[in-house]
């Protein structure tokens, strides 16, 4: 029997609950997360401005769920599908119903050969790659970097810093799919997790500026990440650079700021997350020590030649 596809704006917390457990039984069964933290976020966020599909065996709520999509207002989409009911036309039904939603790439996290055999039969090819980096850290990398002349740097503010940093983040980001539209409420709600740590979130300043509230103007950040179950493993979080800043020397001791406050709290390793085309930022993660252990991959249709 053909799944059924159910579409929903907002999600209740019995639904949401079940689409949780068939995440953690995917991970459990492929070791890698199908979902990124932006859509596993939406599932609770009515204000995220994500669709949600929910595929059952029979009607819906009564019948077993069988898998989850959803398609974010940009067109990006991800699915998961329950690992005991895969090769059952789940997948295919999930991934036809966010592609006549609009959706114009579907994540593949860890581009499994099931999730490039379903891409294939639907038609679709890769148009982007995500890059998942790795290097351990030591004792020695617990010491702060030296910034260029003429900039501080300080930790994040929870309730002054946040607009400052949302421009900032903008900006570095303009051309970027999934950071540079973050809003304040997605600030916030990143906020409210249990891994966020302000002690973790460093900004650096123009020292040489200052504006008409007597405030140095925010040349670049580095947000870090270390999840309470995973200890051990920090996260790049994010870095960004003011457009107006790149090129200045900052990128090197922006990521050594961040690297150096993981291996104080005791993170044995660093990852990080690169897009496939910025050959320039893998070529230098690579030379600081980091190496490739995953790739995520955007499936969409062919353009025209």
């Amino acid at each position: 029997m053909s799944p059924t596809v159910e579409v929903f704006a907002e999600l209740d917390e019995a639904v949401v609950d079940d689409i949780r457990a068939v995440v953690g039984r995917a991970v459990e069964e492929d070791g890698v997360e199908a979902i990124s933290e932006a859509f596993r976020l939406a599932l609770v966020s009515p204000r995220s401005g994500v669709t949600h599909f929910v595929a059952y065996a029979g009607e819906s709520p009564s019948a077993d769920l069988l898998g989850y999509a959803a398609v974010d207002s940009s067109g990006s989409a991800e699915l998961v599908v329950e690992p005991g009911s895969r090769r059952q036309g789940v997948g295919r039904a999930l991934l036809d119903a966010v592609l006549e939603a609009g959706a114009t790439g579907v994540w593949a996290h860890g581009d499994l050969p099931a999730a490039r055999a379903l891409a294939a039969d639907a038609g679709l090819v890769s148009t982007r790659e995500l890059h998942v980096m790795k290097r351990p850290l030591t004792d020695a990398d617990g010491t702060n970097p030296v910034l260029p002349e003429g900039f501080s740097a300080r930790t994040f503010k929870p309730g002054r810093d946040e607009q400052a940093w949302l421009e900032v983040n903008g900006l570095a980001f303009a051309t970027h799919p999934e950071q540079g539209s973050i809003t304040l409420d997605d600030l916030r709600q990143r906020m409210e997790q249990d891994w966020f740590d302000p002690e973790g979130f460093f900004l650096v300043e123009d020292t040489t500026q200052t504006d008409d509230e007597g405030q140095h103007p925010l040349a670049a950040f580095h947000w870090t990440k270390r999840e309470p179950s995973q200890p051990d493993t920090g996260e790049v979080y994010v870095v960004g650079v003011h457009p107006a800043y790149q090129g200045k020397g900052l990128a090197g001791p922006l990521t050594g700021l961040g690297t150096a406050y993981l291996a104080r709290q005791g993170c044995t390793e660093v990852e990080l997350y690169v897009d496939g085309d910025n050959t320039r930022a893998l070529a230098t993660y690579r030379r600081a020590g980091f190496e490739d252990v995953a790739v995520h991959v955007v499936y969409g249709r062919p353009t025209a030649p």
